[in-house]
């Protein structure tokens, strides 16, 4: 994969002081609408002590901690594994081209324009480019997170690994490493899951490809290096948008074959974002009952994310590409240092499978978070579909509240999980897509937002009273007086 610096426009001289422009600008447009409130929840005084936590210094983390900002709320650290300019899979395991968004969907802005992405993409590349963009380029993108990042003055702790959470008193208690900067065991009052698609759980890799050795398959959410597929056979497993990456990735590495497999008869051709994207929906789902979430959460996973036009093109206008649908695999040996498949429609000998599979959740997967299975009820134990309905990606999924917390298997026990939110993929099916890309982003953002907003005060109003009881401000002075 290429780094971020590789054939980036430069941002010396001219653009590097628009963009100082710009930020300045947003500066002066949060003035006008007092889009910052004032600092009403202060940090802690005990070291190593926090409000919030925030693991994931991607779109939905860096949006966290900007609206939490602008709550009034000090007190927030934001972590992220990854070296700085490398948070999300923009530049690391993303394959695709473009994003597959519409150019024109706010980011992590929060209703700022200055910070929004048209603003930072006019001010690099000019109006006329935008108007002519159809979609945002993947490392445009990156380059545009970097930015929000140092405007709007959210500081992330890169490098810094979550190890392990637990209960700390009024709080949750992490452990962390790889950042020397912080010591190796935190506590905050609210912990913030900001962690990517598979941050419930990790890759789907079926089990007949994970008994091969691991040379033999690369799941879509690696970071790899992809030429070693040059002059390779390869089988790509599923249909679906990631499938296609893989498919144009492999093709344009130089493979000599590239056969795509899928149980699917026909290709995906609805993107089921484009119709949830309206006010009504993802504002308002995660007020329906249980019976509902289940039948919108239904309708939404039987619709796969097709590929985009440019992948699918790429990919069939190359003679050495294969596609096999209503097949799938029906068994996997390794014969002689190659792979032999066995599908419904014949074999396929290979050198290399490429997988498609998307995302699983399971906590287990997350070493740091394995300690809470057990702890948080799953949709399978709070809801029982109707007879002869099933739709695993709801049921294995958390069961949250309103403001993505873990809600607690036992009440007493394990009240402290609720002070853990999973803004992440796995919040679909209880709060709706608003935690799992840019289109929902600006709904998520605000629920979590407010969420913590009231949490905090409710949990701190005696002390908020007492503050009152004694308040003396003087705003009035009257020092002319009347006589009688």
């Amino acid at each position: 994969m290429q780094r971020l610096t590789d054939n980036q426009p430069s941002f010396s001289g001219g653009i590097e002081h628009r963009l100082e422009q710009l930020a300045a600008r947003a500066a002066w447009e949060m003035g006008c609408i007092e889009a910052e409130a004032p600092i009403w929840l202060k940090k802690p005084q005990r070291d190593a002590h926090y409000n919030v936590a925030i693991v994931g210094g991607g779109l939905n983390g860096l949006s966290a901690a900007f609206a939490l900002r602008r709550r009034g709320i000090e007190g927030v650290l934001v972590i992220d594994q990854a070296e700085a300019g490398r948070e999300g899979p923009w530049i690391t395991s993303a394959r695709m081209k473009t994003l597959r968004s519409p150019k024109t969907l706010a980011g992590p802005d929060f209703g700022i324009p200055s910070l929004s992405p048209r603003a930072w993409y006019e001010t690099v590349y000019g109006a006329e480019a935008f108007a002519g963009l159809e979609k945002i380029d993947r490392e445009d993108w990156m380059r545009y997170m970097l930015w929000f990042r140092k405007a709007s003055g959210i500081t992330v702790h890169n490098r810094t690994r979550l190890e392990a959470v637990a209960e700390a008193e009024g709080g949750v208690r992490l452990t962390i490493s790889g950042n020397e900067a912080l010591p190796g065991e935190i506590t905050c009052r609210r912990l913030i899951m900001a962690n990517g698609m598979d941050g419930c759980g990790g890759p789907y890799v079926p089990d007949d490809v994970a008994a091969l050795p691991k040379g033999f398959w690369t799941h879509s959410a690696e970071e790899t290096d992809d030429s070693h597929l040059k002059g390779k056979d390869v089988i790509v497993l599923g249909s679906a948008t990631s499938s296609f990456d893989w498919a144009v990735t492999a093709l344009e590495a130089g493979a000599r074959r590239v056969t795509m497999v899928a149980r699917a008869k026909e290709l995906a051709c609805t993107e089921v974002l484009a119709w949830t994207n309206f006010p009504g929906y993802l504002g308002s789902y995660a007020e329906l009952p249980d019976a509902e979430k289940w039948r919108f959460s239904q309708h939404y996973y039987d619709l796969k994310v097709p590929p985009t036009q440019d992948q699918y093109d790429r990919a069939t206008s190359y003679a050495n590409f294969v596609m096999e649908l209503g097949s799938g695999v029906t068994s996997l040996v390794i014969e002689r240092g190659r792979i032999r498949a066995e599908t419904k429609n014949g074999t396929i000998e290979a050198d290399h499978i490429l997988l498609g599979t998307g995302y699983g959740v399971d906590f287990s997967m997350r070493p740091e978070l394995a300690a809470l299975e057990g702890r948080f009820a799953h949709w399978r134990d709070r809801f029982t579909p109707p007879e002869g309905e099933t739709c695993p990606p709801v049921l294995q999924a958390p069961y949250l509240g309103r403001t993505f917390e873990l809600t607690p298997m036992d009440a007493e026990r394990d009240r402290w999980v609720s002070r853990i939110h999973m803004f992440n993929g796995g919040a679909v099916p209880s709060l709706g897509p608003i935690s799992n890309g840019i289109t929902g982003v600006k709904y998520g953002i605000a629920r979590i937002a407010d969420g913590m907003t009231r949490a905090f005060f409710l949990e701190d109003a005696a002390h908020f009273r007492e503050e009152l009881a004694h308040y003396r401000e003087q705003h009035f002075n009257p020092r002319d007086r009347i006589s009688a």
